[in-house]
């Protein structure tokens, strides 16, 4: 079993979601975040006065997957969260252990 956690653009979430779902992908978690990349954050112009926004406002999405269902789920988001420009965001895996369904005591990938 793996936990993929991609962190996204905020607009393109309704698309991955209507993605996922379209390919039998339902479960997931999202969370409103704030980071910056490699580019350090954003010059911000109003008028006269210019700010650089240090954190900018992203989606994290967590998706618990068996392992024959990874390579799925990431072409799948990295396909809709692709627009060729920084800040399209990145996809994590990493391994799980065990899940538990707490109301069935359900265990692994049964619990998924």
């Amino acid at each position: 079993m793996k936990l993929i956690i991609a962190i996204v653009r905020p607009e393109k979430l309704p698309q991955i979601m209507k993605a996922l779902q379209d390919n039998g992908i339902q479960p997931l978690t999202v969370f409103e975040v704030r980071g910056r990349g490699e580019q350090g954050g954003l010059l911000l112009s109003h008028g006269p006065i210019q700010y650089h926004m240090e954190l900018l406002p992203k989606v994290r999405i967590e998706i618990a997957v068996p392992d024959n269902m990874v390579e799925k789920v990431v072409n799948i988001i990295q396909k809709v969260a692709w627009t060729g420009k920084p800040g399209d965001g990145k996809i994590f895996i990493l391994t799980l252990e065990d899940a538990i369904r707490i109301r069935t005591g359900e265990r692994g990938e049964k619990a998924l």
